[in-house]
């Protein structure tokens, strides 16, 4: 898929190094949010993700798309990236079946461009080829301006995650 100035691809293993400073970055700003909620297990950050994304690529339940700029010569500019995964029945939880949207992060300087809607039309467009009755997400509670963009397309709130520090 096409938009100006970048294209929404399946991610490559060419694209995880960038791929991995976003989630990085994403990361970080949730642990500023809530230092007891989000934790940083591991520093530096983008290695993990990098391996962990490097191995949903070969998984046939996960999607990794990213917003590739195709204004830039040699590698492609990452501008941001989705990652959702097919789930199963989870009993604890009370969800059946479903697609889960567990990332997606766009480059600050990347926003208001259209780059979040495209890779979330890609998610859903993924899902709808793969049956997924439904798709899930979480956003942090101080991410307002997530919640807002979800909203507007047609989420709507299901749980309130709630947390107590026990001391």
């Amino acid at each position: 898929m096409s938009k100006s100035g970048f294209e929404v691809r399946t991610a490559r293993s060419a694209d995880l190094p960038q791929v991995a400073q976003l989630a990085g970055l994403m990361v970080r700003l949730h642990h500023e949010w809530d230092r007891q909620r989000f934790a940083i297990l591991h520093e530096p950050i983008e290695p993990g993700y990098e391996n962990w994304l490097g191995r949903e690529l070969q998984n046939k339940k996960a999607l990794v798309l990213v917003a590739a700029s195709n204004h830039t010569k040699g590698e492609a500019k990452i501008l941001g990236y989705a990652y959702a995964r097919l789930e199963g029945r989870d009993w604890n939880r009370l969800m059946d079946s479903c697609g889960f949207l567990h990332d997606l992060v766009v480059a600050e300087k990347a926003r208001r461009r259209g780059v979040a809607s495209a890779l979330l039309e890609g998610v859903i467009a993924w899902m709808a080829e793969h049956h997924a009755p439904r798709i899930i997400l979480e956003s942090a509670a101080a991410n307002h301006v997530a919640q807002d963009f979800f909203r507007k397309r047609g989420f709507r709130a299901t749980m309130i995650e709630m947390s107590r520090e026990i001391e």
